[in-house]
């Protein structure tokens, strides 16, 4: 089988969870193509539409919230949203470079380019099956106004949502949200922490803002150094890609915390620590119910990250305190204590997420050719 799979860099849960369908999709032997479709008008075009999503949150989160919501008001208008036009002139590209490629199927991780498929399949007929695939636990504004063939969904839960927002109740698959198997099939905590360099004995807080440094790290990193010693806990702090905010937390806190930018061994500290205090992002949050590491959701970004917060908090799967104050020190003190938050296997948490969605691609692929 040959897959192509869409995403872009506005935030990294999306290229996350399309690097994990890609890895399953290897695994089994098939031949995948990830691409940022708006580099298809260009390096520039495309970075600049992640910078701008990505300036936002960290800047101005409140702006992406009122963004948020007017996006919401659209799917209330009988006619498609400016976001759906937009993507029309990267479209284009995208036909010119399907032509140019031949693909069983058509995987997306992001609204964008399943906007740009949606265009595409109302003008030409021979597009291959395509699957759009949704990483936060609620139906994000502009999704109803996509056709694509299947839409897996996080949970069974927001089936009724996703339809009422638009979407076909026969295209929805509620397989949940793909992440790597280094979260689930890695190693335990003490292996983790011998692979890490960490003290087998001691406590650690593991402390994340997602790849982009958002949410308030430097706030909660601050009250957290006020209440705990290093006796008490070890804290971790990862920065993301956040370059600025890694210097001057290093600069600052360096000699009381561990200090990381970017990490691609974030499975292995979720295994090795004994809380994650992080903002709610979908794909964040799924990693971490898997990986089973208890969880505080704090300062999320207003919109999607708020209904997350809310799903994982209805399903005890995590302790929310969206502002943190010294109710986030008296929550990290009861989850130190007792070591519990939710399970994949207690909640709609589906660790198997990637396998089934390579699962629904293998029968489309066959369908489609037993059809052509």
């Amino acid at each position: 089988m040959e897959a192509l799979i869409l995403s872009c860099g506005t935030g990294g849960g999306h290229n996350a969870a399309a690097a994990a369908i890609r890895d399953e999709l290897e695994r089994r032997g098939h031949r995948c193509q990830m691409l940022n479709p708006y580099t298809l008008d260009g390096a520039q075009t495309a970075k600049t539409v992640d910078h701008a999503y990505v300036g936002l949150v960290q800047h101005a989160p409140g702006v992406f919230g009122l963004v948020y919501c007017i996006g919401g008001l659209y799917q209330k208008l009988p006619f498609r949203s400016p976001v759906y036009f937009a993507n029309a002139k990267t479209a284009k590209a995208l036909g010119a470079y399907l032509d140019r490629h031949s693909f069983d199927v058509v995987i997306t991780t992001h609204l964008f380019p399943a906007e740009m498929l949606t265009w595409l399949k109302e003008r030409r007929s021979d597009l291959p099956p395509t699957v759009f695939v949704a990483t936060d636990y609620t139906c994000i504004p502009m999704v109803g106004e996509t056709e694509c063939d299947c839409n897996v969904i996080p949970a069974p839960e927001l089936t009724g949502e996703f339809a009422k927002k638009g979407l076909d109740e026969n295209t929805l698959f509620p397989l949940g949200i793909p992440v790597k198997s280094d979260f689930s099939d890695g190693p335990d905590r003490q292996e983790a922490r011998k692979a890490l360099g960490l003290d087998e004995n001691r406590r650690y807080i593991l402390v994340a803002g997602g790849s982009i440094g958002a949410g308030s790290v430097e706030h909660t990193l601050r009250l957290l150094l006020s209440h705990y010693r290093r006796e008490d806990a070890e804290l971790i702090v990862v920065c993301g890609n956040r370059q600025a905010l890694y210097q001057r937390i290093q600069k600052r806190y360096g000699d009381r915390a561990t200090v990381l930018g970017f990490t691609d061994r974030m499975a292995e500290y979720m295994k090795a620590c004994d809380l994650l205090i992080t903002k709610p992002g979908g794909l964040s949050s799924t990693e971490a119910a898997v990986a089973g590491i208890p969880r505080i959701h704090t300062s999320p970004i207003p919109g999607c990250e708020t209904s997350n917060m809310r799903f994982f908090q209805r399903h005890g799967l995590s302790v929310a305190v969206p502002s943190p104050g010294r109710r986030l020190i008296a929550a990290c003190d009861a989850l130190l204590e007792d070591g519990k938050c939710g399970r994949p296997s207690e909640a709609p948490i589906n660790p198997r997420a990637a396998s089934d969605i390579c699962d629904l691609a293998e029968r489309l692929t066959v369908a489609d050719e037993a059809a052509g």
